[in-house]
């Protein structure tokens, strides 16, 4: 089939506004999908039955013993005062570092002493390794992030008991 013939036939299936045409002859095939195509949506109606079930009443089944004795109820857990604490939150999104290169000392660890400007992490954005500094003076309590994990941006990730 020539260049000519296919433009020819892709006019004439615009016009007659057939939205697709498939042709097959020797050694080809063509395929001509024109954007007319009209989609039909049809909508049905959940079709509602009511119908009235008999209520039988059966007897109640007795109670099967458990094979496994019940664990005792724990008592309710003491609740947390982590009011008096307070949260070094992640300023960025990127990944956290609780030392500055493998094999070199932590920034900080449970029970340390801060004061506002010490840093206690890096936080790794775009390959830009950003020291992150207390602006609260006092004690660690908790370090909430596991080393080299992703933080996202204001994750906890200290818990600091002011002075």
């Amino acid at each position: 089939m020539e260049l000519k013939e296919i433009q020819d036939l892709i006019r004439f299936v615009a016009k007659s506004g057939v939205s697709e045409v498939e042709l097959e002859s020797k050694g080809f095939k063509i395929v001509i999908k024109t954007g007319n195509a009209q989609e039909i949506i049809r909508v049905a109606e959940p079709t509602v039955i009511h119908a009235q079930v008999p209520v039988a009443s059966a007897p109640a089944p007795a109670p099967v013993a458990p094979a496994v004795p019940a664990a005792p109820i724990a008592a309710a857990p003491v609740a947390d005062d982590s009011s008096k604490y307070v949260t070094i939150k992640s300023p960025m999104i990127g990944t956290f570092y609780r030392s500055s290169g493998p094999g070199k000392p932590l920034f900080v660890n449970v029970g340390d002493e801060i004061t506002a400007g010490k840093a206690v992490c890096i936080i790794e954005a775009m390959k830009l390794f950003n020291e992150i500094e207390s602006e609260i003076s006092g004690t660690i309590v908790k370090v909430l992030v596991n080393d080299a994990t992703p933080v996202e941006y204001d994750q906890p990730l200290f818990l600091v008991e002011p002075k």
